[in-house]
């Protein structure tokens, strides 16, 4: 029997390899796009709903184009897992040309919303245009996840997951709106109190998918810890320079103030 062979008869741990799929793949990876759409409609269903019943002025046109490219995106990410559970990786794949346009425009309009919000809100209490710090580091973190994931693709352990958390990441608005006051009243405003409001949500549901894979393949993906690492340091990024004296006036230079 070839080597081969007896690495395919092998547990993934034993041999050194990270198995590609599981059998509780299915299954676990749309129960994690679940858990996304639960933390955006959460979210936003509540500020969608009291817009809509209310006189308020309506948004602006890129907010909307912001709001369709991000359910797209969801949307797509949606029809890909349940391709792949569908058995159906050729259609997958086909999609996935549309999903590296649509990451491409994503990248683009996000930091042009935020401008053009914090210019429409400023003064505006709980509108601090220093928040931009969040949102610019939101679109990095993305992007320096979804283009190796794309580069990737031929490599479905790594591609997945980076994907997953490219889209946790610029999930934490969702979170953070119905999240963050029950935090902040329990650990305050502080930098490390922010930190948790802002991204301790999605970040739980990355450690999950971490410990999901040390369950039932024994080791981690090295592009997850590499991932990981990356959003790690600009989550800490992003909260070290909202909380500066620097960034603040550069903010309200960036959107006219």
């Amino acid at each position: 029997m070839n080597e081969a062979a007896v690495l395919g008869r092998l547990p993934a741990a034993r041999s050194g390899r990270f198995a590609p799929q599981h059998r509780w793949d299915r299954n676990f990876f749309l129960l994690v796009v679940a858990l996304v759409w639960l933390g955006i409609l959460m979210g936003f269903g509540p500020q969608v709903r009291q817009h809509l019943a209310s006189a308020a002025a309506a948004y602006p046109l890129i907010v909307h184009v912001h709001a369709a490219l991000f359910v797209g995106w969801l949307l797509l990410l949606t029809t890909q897992v349940l391709l792949i559970r569908g058995g159906r990786p050729d259609l997958h794949r086909r999609l996935g040309l549309a999903g590296a346009g649509l990451a491409a425009v994503m990248m683009l309009i996000g930091p042009a919303t935020a401008l053009v919000m914090h210019a429409l809100t400023f003064g505006k209490p709980g509108k601090p245009p220093a928040f931009l710090a969040v949102q610019f580091t939101d679109i990095l973190a993305f992007a320096g996840l979804v283009i190796p994931a794309l580069l990737w693709r031929a490599r479905p352990a790594a591609h997945k997951r980076l994907i997953l958390l490219a889209t946790l990441y610029i999930s934490d608005a969702g979170f953070s709106r119905w999240l963050n006051a029950p935090i902040g009243s329990v650990l305050g405003q502080s930098y490390w109190a922010q930190v948790a409001a802002q991204y301790l949500p999605g970040d739980l549901i990355v450690a999950a998918i971490g410990a999901y894979d040390l369950l039932t393949r024994g080791r981690l993906v090295p592009a997850y810890v590499a991932g990981v690492a990356w959003t790690a340091a600009l989550q800490l990024l992003a909260m070290a320079v909202m909380f500066s004296t620097w960034w603040p006036p550069i903010a309200n230079h960036l959107i006219g103030h």
